[in-house]
């Protein structure tokens, strides 16, 4: 993939030695400073009950991800893919007008996003890769990114998804009353992510979005999700948790329901499909052991070591300086961690959860930062990495902006929903 991903593994590498370089100073200034002799034992400790907790969450996740993972199988061989490419590709022929409308690199295009916002990863990534290779057929210029691959990326890193598998699934282990009550306030913090992308991505390239199409779809998307933030808003903390919890439900069941009748529809056999998704729950479980393990020790050690409570004490009294609510200063290195590495954003949800609960308000909003936007840089390096584009323009400008916008409508919408 080229120098940028390199750059990508090297940050995680460098970030994982800060946990443990940073644990050690603090603990030998408690040591020398304080006497506190025994504050090694304790981090050691820490990390020790922290991977054995790693080991134990992912292995309770194969149930739920298994499930996930089998429903979202059927919707893939039922077609849902392509209904979803063919509902947005009226809005894509705007976005997109240097692609021509008959080729390979608009259907890819369409198969990706679609994907994405059914959270199937594993088919969305290998699209997406094969999309950008197309694109860089039509770039004038090998080296630079034209606009359409600066867009798509935008949009990938903008982690538009109707269905947050993984965090519902994090948040059942970790003990939360209801797993799905964050599946709204993720929605429209992720269209908000979206929705800023496009916009800036639009100015930097001309693109003319005073159209019908484009205007249609951007009234009518707002118009639901504000409609639905004044509704919200206007019900008391019971009645909130009542409507939220009924609508999620009923979404996600409709879901597993639209998916099952397409399959009948499409004579796919649903439990064949079903079970063929299904067996990549229990290797994917696995295969998180040694990442959860991993990440979640050096924050174990940085957090036991005291230096994680020294930067929050920091970062809370500057809040304060500003007049800025420090409700929101748990759940920042979630978002801080979230456009630069995946695992290490999930490491940090998940401690914000077992810290502070999975139902409390720090807990929320850690995963609806989860939640909002992808891994924008590690998105622009692979992508970018797999046709060798050196010149990324304003890729990361417009992907980091996309994701301060999601992470703004993130708080905003949490107070709404999960008031502190």
């Amino acid at each position: 993939m080229g120098i940028f991903t390199k750059l990508a593994s090297v940050f995680l590498n460098v970030i994982w030695i800060l946990f443990f370089l940073g644990a050690f100073v603090a603990c030998l200034a408690q040591w020398l400073y304080s006497g506190n002799s025994g504050i090694f034992n304790t981090v050691m400790q820490g990390v020790f009950d922290m991977s054995r907790t790693a080991f134990e969450l992912a292995i309770g996740l194969t149930g739920i991800l298994t499930f996930w993972l089998g429903i979202m199988k059927i919707g893939e061989k039922a077609g849902a893919i392509q209904m979803f490419a063919k509902l947005v590709s009226p809005l894509m022929k705007r976005l997109f007008p240097s692609v021509p409308a008959n080729h390979p690199a608009m259907g890819s295009m369409l198969m990706n996003i679609s994907a994405n916002m059914l959270g199937l990863d594993n088919a969305a990534t290998p699209i997406g890769l094969k999309a950008m290779k197309e694109l860089q057929e039509i770039n004038p210029k090998k080296d630079t990114a034209s606009d359409a691959q600066i867009l798509f990326l935008v949009l990938n890193a903008s982690g538009l998804t109707l269905i947050p598998v993984s965090i519902m699934t994090y948040r059942a282990k970790l003990g939360a009353a209801n797993a799905a009550d964050i599946f709204l306030p993720i929605l429209f913090a992720t269209f908000f992510s979206t929705v800023a992308g496009v916009l800036i991505a639009s100015f930097f390239q001309k693109i003319e979005i005073k159209n019908v199409v484009f205007i249609s779809w951007f009234v009518g998307l707002c118009a639901a999700v504000f409609g639905s933030l004044f509704y919200f808003s206007s019900l008391t903390a019971e009645e909130m948790g009542i409507a939220s919890a009924f609508l999620g439900g009923i979404i996600l069941f409709a879901i597993v329901m639209f998916f099952l009748a397409l399959a009948a529809v499409k004579k796919v056999m649903p439990f064949d499909a079903f079970v063929e998704g299904a067996k990549e729950g229990f290797s994917t479980a696995v295969t998180l052991i040694p990442y959860l393990v991993a990440i979640l020790a050096g924050i174990a050690a940085f957090r036991a070591s005291g230096a994680m409570n020294f930067i929050m004490d920091g970062i809370t009294t500057a809040f304060n300086f500003f007049g800025i609510p420090a409700d929101v200063v748990p759940s920042l290195p979630t978002a801080i961690m979230k456009p630069l590495n995946g695992s290490g954003a999930r490491g940090m949800m998940i401690d914000a959860m077992q810290q502070y609960g999975a139902d409390s308000f720090v807990g929320r909003l850690s995963s609806i930062f989860q939640g909002t936007t992808d891994t924008t840089l590690y998105i622009i390096a692979v992508y970018f990495g797999s046709v060798a584009i050196r010149k990324t323009r304003h890729a990361v400008f417009c992907g980091l902006m996309s994701d301060l916008a999601g992470f703004t409508a993130a708080i905003v919408i949490a107070y709404i929903f999960f008031p502190p």
